[in-house]
């Protein structure tokens, strides 16, 4: 019976993860760099946050209070890893549905996108990085545990800013997480890269408070592993780089049209 009662659970829970996984309404990117632009300027360990249009992409959101609901790792071109229309196989990410896979930089084209860079970071360090989260390639989310994802039903709940982090673990496991960022900062930390701010000596305390839930939560996120997109864009440790300014921008070249 109990093999009937979880065969039936992990069909509702796949059933849900699906119903997350589909886009909502018209959605058009603010500024979106051409694709030849992004393989131009991504390098091999650059994380690339992506704003998202999805059900679970609104929620990832709100609870995050940002603008960034999905991050993949850009691993660049892998052997014998293209799709049949020869589009390569360039970015590492954890999908809900599909679990670890690899992806093409076309499918987020035409999305808001951030590009996060780790500074310092030797070629051995970054290979050990990218192998990291190679080898996780085809891991499974635990989708059986429905009372988990039900929660993900209802996507604006009134829980305190503080505490809403908490609410984007699914399962009870690892890699059981609902955020993609987790595998990734995994990655990085595999060589002992961080992502959060340290809060034992690498600023001046006397000029610079950081509010007592704010050390409460890191210490969370690092015991628990439940990184988000925002993590990287925020963290003090990554270069946030921008397409149109590193192909050297020059304001001069714009031409204005008369009002």
């Amino acid at each position: 019976m109990s093999g009937f009662l979880g065969r039936i659970a992990q069909r509702i829970s796949a059933a849900i993860l699906h119903y997350l996984d589909q886009r909502t309404g018209y959605y058009e990117p603010f500024s979106s760099p051409h694709p030849e632009l992004l393989r131009q300027i991504l390098r091999p360990g650059d994380v690339l946050l992506i704003e998202g249009n999805t059900r679970l992409s609104a929620i990832i959101k709100y609870l995050t209070q940002s603008t960034w609901s999905h991050a993949t790792l850009y691993v660049g071109p892998q052997l014998g890893a293209d799709q049949p229309s020869g589009d390569p196989l360039v970015l590492i990410e954890a999908n809900v549905e599909r679990g670890v896979a690899l992806a093409p930089l076309s499918k987020y084209t035409k999305f808001n996108t951030r590009i996060c860079r780790p500074t310092g970071l030797g070629e051995e360090e970054r290979r050990r990085v990218l192998n990291f989260a190679l080898a996780n390639l085809g891991k499974q989310y635990d989708s059986r545990h429905i009372v988990d994802l039900l929660r993900y039903l209802f996507p604006y709940p009134p829980v305190p800013v503080a505490l809403r982090r908490r609410m984007l673990a699914i399962g009870s496991g690892d890699p059981t997480r609902a955020i993609c960022s987790t595998l990734i900062a995994q990655a990085f930390y595999s060589v002992n890269y961080p992502i959060l701010p340290a809060l034992n000596g690498d600023h001046d305390e006397s000029s610079y408070r950081t509010a007592a839930y704010v050390k409460r939560e890191i210490f969370h996120i690092k015991k628990s592993g439940l990184f988000t997109p925002r993590d990287f864009d925020v963290s003090p440790y990554f270069d946030v780089v921008k397409p149109f300014i590193e192909i050297k921008f020059d304001y001069h070249t714009l031409i204005w049209e008369a009002d």
